[in-house]
């Protein structure tokens, strides 16, 4: 293999629908297998919404975007939200004689011993389901900074700890990733950035300009170490827009004194590429209805 060769015959990676056009179009055709693709967002962005739209719409099949294939979703938080899973799936139904939310598999995981401890069980798992009629080619993991930022503290020894642990638990995804053609989404949360935009201790990773949201400059939380476990970074932006609406009629429209201008607010959401292999740094807005997380066109 050469470079010329990879020119002329470029890799191509299955990929996973968002179960959207626009925002497929932004990510080069969805979520890639083989690798790991982090989610960044500050609280209430929306990475949850877009983990669930995920798992179902990794059932579809290949012709439409899909992969064919059941999700396991682990979860770190909160209770999975399985209400909103319900109404999702209302809108991503693969076909009528089964129910998507049958093959979402969910386990919570409280701690980074517990996921280690499970995570040949959850090989195992994947590999019984290979013969299955939706096998298993999708993992969430929502959220992996929640295992690690109340365990460990910011000493020497801690810091060495977490990111030997980073290396080790990304390790294991990556090799299952591989093995199995895998899609692996893991979310993770920020920090506020009380300095200049320039990378963390002085080093860029990606595209830093467009991390910012709610009005101010946020870092992606787990630091440099876990920056370089992920092979893809995705960004979720929400910012609060104020819009003049003109010529409203007051006090009971007709024979009142008239019309005066009014401020509504308007929350934007944007989704960016941070760092992608295969992707330039490009960006899409979205919104999230009942319906599920949909692109929106400017």
């Amino acid at each position: 293999m050469t470079p010329q060769n990879l020119l002329d015959n470029p890799l191509t990676t299955e990929k996973c629908t968002v179960g959207c056009p626009i925002i497929d179009r932004c990510l080069g055709g969805g979520i890639p297998c083989n690798s790991i693709t982090e989610l960044v967002a500050e609280s209430g962005s929306g990475k949850t919404q877009f983990c669930l739209q995920l798992t179902l719409s990794a059932q579809l099949p290949s012709s439409h975007g899909g992969l064919s294939a059941s999700s396991l979703y682990l979860h770190t938080e909160f209770p999975f939200p399985m209400r909103r899973l319900h109404q999702l799936s209302h809108t991503f139904r693969p076909s009528n004689d089964h129910n998507p939310c049958d093959y979402v598999f969910v386990q919570s995981v409280h701690s980074v011993d517990q996921l280690l401890d499970i995570m040949p069980k959850i090989e195992s798992f994947i590999k019984n389901s290979s013969n299955s009629r939706l096998p298993i080619r999708l993992i969430v993991i929502d959220s992996i900074a929640a295992l690690f930022r109340s365990d460990f503290d910011n000493t020497m020894d801690d810091l060495k700890k977490r990111s030997f642990l980073f290396f080790k638990i990304s390790g294991m995804l990556k090799a299952m990733a591989v093995g199995f053609g895998l899609a692996v989404l893991v979310t993770n949360q920020v920090v506020d950035l009380m300095e200049p935009n320039e990378g963390v201790n002085g080093l860029r990773v990606g595209n830093l300009g467009c991390l910012y949201s709610s009005g101010r400059p946020i870092c992606p939380a787990l630091g440099i170490a876990w920056a370089n476990c992920v092979n893809s970074r995705l960004f979720l932006s929400r910012n609060e827009d104020f819009v003049v609406q003109e010529n409203q009629m007051v006090n009971g429209g007709v024979g009142g004194s008239g019309s005066e201008d009014f401020v509504c607010r308007r929350t934007r959401r944007s989704l960016h590429v941070v760092f992608a292999p295969h992707l330039a740094d490009t960006s899409c807005e979205f919104e999230i209805t009942r319906e599920g997380v949909f692109g929106v066109e400017r």
